[in-house]
This record gives C-alpha cells, sequence and structure tokens, in this order.
C-alpha cells in the first residue's frame, strides 16, 4: 500500500516519503479499514517537529494521520459492534495513529459508523473536533441550563463546539468577527460578543465553564469572567499535573507537566477554579454519541481543500500557513 511516512523529527518540519509500506494486519479487537479519506490537522505538523513526543513518544519512520474516513475490510479476532463493508469514522489512538494510507489497523472501540448524508469528504472533518468539545465539556463537568464561554468560536471548533454544547442543554456565549454572528448563532449560539465592538472580560462574570481556544495570552481574561468553581478547559495552553494523570503518565512526567503548568494551576487558584488541559483521545462510542446531539440539525462540515495522497505535503503545509476556512482532506483512495 502506498502510505505518507515521518523518517524523522524535525523542528523546523521536514517533508513526509509516500512510498510503498505494508498492509497492516488487524490484531484483536481491530478492523482494518480501506482509508477513503483523512483529516489534515494542526496537530500534524507538531507531531513532525516532535512538540507532543512528551505525551505520546512515536518511533520513526511512522506512519502520519490523525482522522480517517473508510470502509471495513477485515475483522481481528473478537472484533464485536462492526461489520464488513460497514462505512466508518475515527479519531486514530493516540498510540497508534496512522491515517495517511491506503490501509490503516484501527481499534474497534475507536471507530463509529458515518452518518448516510455526510461524504468522505465531509466525514473527515468531524472525529478530532467532535471529539475535542464532547471531551473538554466532559472535564467541565456541567448540567444542562448552566453556561460555557466558548472563545474564539467563529472557527472551525466553533462550529461544532457550539451544536454539541446546545445538544447538552447548555446555554452558549461566544466570541469573534461580527461579520460571523449570523452564522454563530445559527448554529445555536444563544449571545455573541463582537470582539471589535466590546470585550467580553468587561460584559461577561460568572459563567460556569470557559473553553479556550486562545491560548497563555486570553487565560487570564478568561477566568476573570468564569464563576469561583468553575472550570476551564484549554486546548491551547501547557499540559499540567492534572493533565499527566488522566493520562496515566509516569511519575516523573507528572512531575514535569505539574511544574509546566504550575503558571495556570495558580491562576485557577486563586478564585478556587479548575485549570485542564484536553489532547483528545479516541473514543467511537463518543463520537456516536455527538452524532446523537445533532439529531435532525445534521453536522455541518466545511472542506478548505482537498488533496491526494501523493501531495500530502502541499496539504501539511497549507495547513502550517493558517487561515483555513475548513478543513484540509487527503483523498486516499
Amino acid at each position: 500500500m502506498r502510505a505518507a511516512i515521518l523518517d524523522a523529527y524535525d523542528k523546523n518540519g521536514r517533508e513526509l516519503a509516500v512510498r510503498d509500506a505494508p498492509i497492516p494486519d488487524p490484531g484483536p479487537g481491530e478492523a482494518l479499514v480501506r482509508v477513503a479519506t483523512a483529516g489534515v490537522n494542526p496537530l500534524d505538523n507538531m507531531i513532525v517537529r516532535g512538540e507532543v513526543r512528551l505525551i505520546v513518544p512515536y518511533r520513526t519512520p511512522l506512519v502520519m494521520g490523525n482522522e480517517l474516513v473508510g470502509t471495513v475490510e477485515r475483522l481481528g479476532a473478537g472484533t464485536r459492534g462492526l461489520s464488513v463493508g460497514d462505512r466508518v469514522f475515527g479519531r486514530m489512538p493516540l498510540a497508534k495513529i496512522g491515517a495517511f494510507a491506503e490501509y490503516a489497523a484501527v481499534s474497534a472501540s475507536a471507530l463509529a459508523k458515518v452518518p448516510d448524508y455526510l461524504s468522505d469528504e465531509e466525514a473527515a472533518c468531524v472525529p478530532l473536533t467532535a471529539l475535542t468539545a464532547l471531551q473538554s465539556f466532559e472535564l467541565m463537568g456541567l448540567h444542562p441550563g448552566e453556561t460555557v464561554f466558548i472563545s474564539g468560536g467563529t472557527g472551525s471548533l466553533g462550529a461544532m463546539a457550539i451544536p454539541v454544547a446546545k445538544g447538552l442543554g447548555l446555554t452558549v456565549i461566544t466570541n469573534g468577527n461580527g461579520a460571523s454572528e449570523e452564522r454563530v448563532r445559527a448554529l445555536g449560539a444563544d449571545r455573541f460578543i463582537d470582539y471589535k465592538k466590546e470585550s467580553y472580560a468587561e460584559v461577561l462574570a460568572d459563567v460556569d465553564g470557559v473553553l479556550d481556544t486562545l491560548g497563555e495570552q486570553e487565560l487570564p481574561a478568561q477566568f476573570s469572567i468564569l464563576k469561583r468553581g468553575g472550570t476551564l478547559v484549554s486546548l491551547r495552553g501547557l499540559p499540567n499535573g492534572d493533565f499527566a494523570r488522566r493520562s496515566g503518565m509516569s511519575l516523573v512526567k507528572r512531575a514535569m507537566f505539574g511544574l509546566a503548568g504550575r503558571k495556570f494551576d495558580k491562576m485557577a487558584e486563586r478564585r478556587g477554579q479548575t485549570y485542564r488541559f484536553v489532547f483528545v483521545h479516541e473514543d467511537g462510542a463518543g463520537l456516536e454519541r455527538v452524532v446523537g446531539l445533532f439529531g435532525e440539525r445534521r453536522i455541518e462540515a466545511s472542506v478548505d481543500g482537498v488533496f491526494d495522497l501523493a501531495d500530502v505535503n502541499a496539504a501539511m503545509a497549507k495547513v502550517a500557513a493558517g487561515g483555513s476556512k475548513g478543513k484540509t482532506v487527503l483523498r486516499i483512495a
């Protein structure tokens, strides 16, 4: 089979090699998936640069790719819940990525069946953002009727997180460029703050949870609007000791991440709040839950560009350049 392979880490980035590789055999509990499409994400470039080695120490050569769409070709011993011919999608298991290939052996527990209304290209936009949103809200422990602020919710993550939050019964506030207000409200946002006209830190207070998509510079302001006892979940801050414990890391890594995230823990502790970092993990059942939360609304997926596997490096460069208006997708089959 053809696959896009990282031969060595490079902090300055490097091109992947597209070459032949053995078709993997599905192990117990796994499915062999013939890959149709794969999503390309900033995470893929971070892996190339070695920026997640402390979280997931991948060995090279490494078949790249974190989310896929495809058809089940064969089942490993004892694999349940799937049948040959099922059209599936999922976030690849953290310990075993490899979506940028014609075939992938994937744990059945990481996969869910694709809704018929999504094309292969559209479906490739879903797993990482859907699970990031769901896992973030689960970490907040919010209840129906409570309020969540999603910072910078006009991008692709917001397009998924807002409907998921509404499906969970939450009141949703977000901010961004005013040109996106109508679209964001159509997704379900209850309140929109145009950052060019007013500051969310000046008009909000005592929200129950915050989903941070903006990073360290905005964290003080985001903590300031969070209620005492509330939880802020960050996609852009630093991992902390809580993250290392939840991930089952060694005592050494717990200590390292404890030091790295201590500044943010202290910000939270001043008002009895909680800081949590999320690094999305595989969860087929969670993906099925997200599909159910959308119900008749249907998942809306925005594809910004489609590349063939042979052009994977152009796709990676496009994502690295930023400014995308949707997901960059590889067409594999």
